[in-house]
């Protein structure tokens, strides 16, 4: 049963009324891990960092969804703490009240570091990680990436962890856990999804949520298999059981474009496409202490 429901109270803007999005719970649906090692195979198996290698400073949704994306974030990630974006680029489609705060914190940590090589203290970027996310004000925020130039080139990143998912499917344990998590339309490439989102519930707050956005562009030869042999609502379940069986609780897809064509298009247009807009779901979770590390135990 599809009910809107809006954002929650905790949001990061409370000075407009939060939009109403289409929303169901997600059910679980199996009694174990429903997928074999052949969902996902892909077309092309060559090596992740061999196909990334050259930076793509284009956006992979259109203008629409990403402005509907940013005001969804806008009422569903927090003013401040520290938000891990994996499967991160050049942008992030973060809110501009986040990227003013974000790239505030970005800038403060690097003259931390700063004094400290100049002061001749270790400046280990990754490991013991200088922070400011202890203050109320602060916005610090993790880009996990493959693509060096892409991650240099996105201001509102703290810190910046290069390593490829598919081979690595693990989150670097980080100084503070992570109040919130985000992977935008990027979740269809990942072979190795329960081990990874796993790890970023293992890094992540009590309380925490993570937001997967999925639209329905891709590289179709890095996707995953089953991904390209089923339709758009059972791949939204499909990420449904991702999340479940890797811990998470509260599992939700939520619509915030339904990719119809824009209003004046007339029926002809919307038969050939004129005026088609990007659809765009969340499916999301949150981190309940107590949940069992896997879902058979709550199923």
């Amino acid at each position: 049963m599809t009910t809107p429901t809006p954002a929650p109270p905790s949001s990061s803007s409370s000075a407009t009324s939060p939009p109403t999005y289409p929303t169901y719970r997600y059910q679980p649906r199996h009694s174990s891990w429903p997928y074999t090692a052949r969902d996902f195979l892909r077309e092309d198996e060559t090596p992740d960092t061999d196909f990334y290698s050259s930076p793509r400073f284009v956006t992979h949704i259109d203008d629409n969804a990403i402005s509907l994306l940013r005001e969804y974030y806008a009422h569903n990630l927090p003013r401040t703490g520290r938000i891990l974006d994996f499967c991160s680029s050049w942008i992030s489609h973060y809110p501009p009240e986040l990227e003013k705060r974000a790239i505030a914190t970005a800038k403060r940590i690097q003259k931390q570091k700063e004094q400290q090589k100049a002061g001749g203290e270790a400046g280990n970027a990754v490991g013991s990680r200088d922070s400011a996310a202890t203050d109320s004000d602060t916005l610090e925020i993790t880009g996990l990436g493959i693509n060096a130039a892409e991650l240099s080139s996105n201001p509102i990143l703290s810190h910046r962890l290069l390593i490829d998912l598919n081979t690595h499917p693990s989150i670097p344990d980080p100084p503070l856990p992570y109040t919130a998590s985000t992977c935008t339309v990027s979740i269809d490439y990942l072979t190795s999804p329960l081990a990874l989102l796993s790890s970023v519930r293992a890094a992540s707050a009590p309380g925490a949520r993570i937001h997967l956005v999925i639209s329905n562009r891709c590289f179709p030869t890095k996707a995953v298999g089953r991904w390209l042999r089923v339709g758009e609502q059972e791949r939204l379940k499909m990420v449904g059981d991702y999340l479940w069986w890797s811990g998470w609780r509260e599992v939700e897809v939520v619509t915030v474009c339904d990719g119809k064509a824009e209003e004046g298009a007339g029926w002809l247009g919307g038969l050939l496409g004129v005026g088609r807009r990007d659809p765009l779901w969340v499916v999301r979770g949150r981190n309940v202490v107590g949940s069992g590390e896997e879902g058979r135990e709550e199923l």
